[in-house]
């Protein structure tokens, strides 16, 4: 009994020893796959698709060929793929979106006009300006309706309960004198201002035009928690959950645009766990960040890699590019001669 008793006893540690060997590797290989594979964002910085962390002051963003801008005073949010399976990507503003949490972005009062004096096909509105201060929008045009005819509309801007801008339509002008005077029967509402469809995101409801700014602009479209709009001459002025404080505190930086996390394309680069940085090298009020031609600020300015292997890039507005802009490509005869000293415009950096 007492050899029996020893062997049962040896076996059965002999079994929780094998036992605890090979558990062992299981556990310590599935901790490896977490942190190589990076999709627990605590152990691995995060997914590739998950949205990339956005930060900007004082940035001018040109957005579609109309030439139409943005102006964001400061913005902190998200730019968020708007499929699933396509990076967000510098060349292709349709890819993203900027979900703003913050943010204090204007757009010029002229420069909306123009863009619907371009962008609406067949409308029965044109020769469009736009006025105002505060709440009070006034827009003036040539409606066409039988004849030719100057318009006025007055009306309020404020916001709706979805995040869209209300423009209440408090009075409808033509020749200056009240329409239902001067026309009598000749119905003329707000609804036949605009046609069906001329611009998307907008919508007629008896005297209001509702606005959403997240898709009727040119990409990339912006959208969020809107907290108020107002004109503030010469600007169409939107504010973006509570960024009062966080404008305050950034008033004296350098113009910027940082973005942070999951994965982005520009040019022929995929960067993923973002860190990127790209920094006013002008002292202008404003970075001129040109979607259609940033390429050209980028090999105009230049580029250094942070300890932590992220990318500051430090770019001139585009009026500071001079017209005939060097060719920064490193020559084969550079490197086929170790004695040559290397480009002046590198050692200058």
């Amino acid at each position: 009994m007492g050899i029996s008793l020893m062997v049962v006893v040896a076996l059965l540690a002999w079994w929780l020893w094998r036992a605890k060997r090979v558990a062992a590797p299981t556990i310590k290989e599935a901790s490896n796959a977490v942190v190589i594979s990076g999709n627990a964002p605590t152990v691995a910085g995060g997914s590739n698709l998950a949205p990339t962390n956005v930060y900007a002051h004082n940035l001018m963003l040109r957005k579609g060929s109309t030439g139409f801008r943005i102006y964001v005073r400061w913005l902190r949010g998200q730019m968020a793929r708007t499929s699933r399976n396509v990076n967000p990507s510098f060349d292709d503003p349709e890819s993203f979106f900027i979900d703003v949490k913050a943010g204090v972005v204007h757009t010029n009062v002229g420069d909306l006009a123009n863009f619907l004096n371009q962008g609406i096909a067949n409308s029965p509105l044109t020769n469009i300006k736009l006025s105002g201060d505060g709440n009070q929008l006034k827009l003036t045009g040539t409606l066409h309706k039988v004849i030719p005819l100057p318009i006025e509309v007055i009306s309020t801007i404020g916001v709706a309960p979805d995040n869209r801008i209300q423009i209440h339509v408090t009075k409808i002008n033509l020749l200056k004198i009240p329409f239902k005077k001067l026309l009598g029967g000749m119905d003329i509402t707000v609804s036949s201002l605009f046609h069906p469809g001329d611009i998307p995101g907008v919508e007629v409801k008896e005297n209001d035009i509702f606005l959403d700014t997240a898709k009727a602009v040119p990409p990339p479209h912006i959208r969020g928690q809107l907290t108020s709009v107002r004109i503030i001459n010469p600007d169409f002025q939107e504010i973006y959950g509570n960024a009062q404080e966080d404008v305050t505190r950034v008033e004296q930086w350098r113009n910027f645009l940082q973005l942070q996390g999951g994965t982005i394309d520009f040019g022929k680069l995929t960067m993923r766990q973002v860190d990127l940085m790209m920094v006013d090298l002008s002292n202008n009020a404003w970075f001129d960040l040109d979607l259609a031609n940033y390429q050209d600020q980028l090999v105009n300015g230049y580029t250094r890699m942070t300890p932590q292997a992220g990318l500051q890039i430090f770019m001139p507005s585009l009026d500071q590019i001079p017209p005939d802009k060097k060719n920064h490509s490193i020559s084969m005869e550079w490197l086929k001669h170790r004695n040559l000293p290397p480009p002046a415009d590198i050692t200058s950096r």
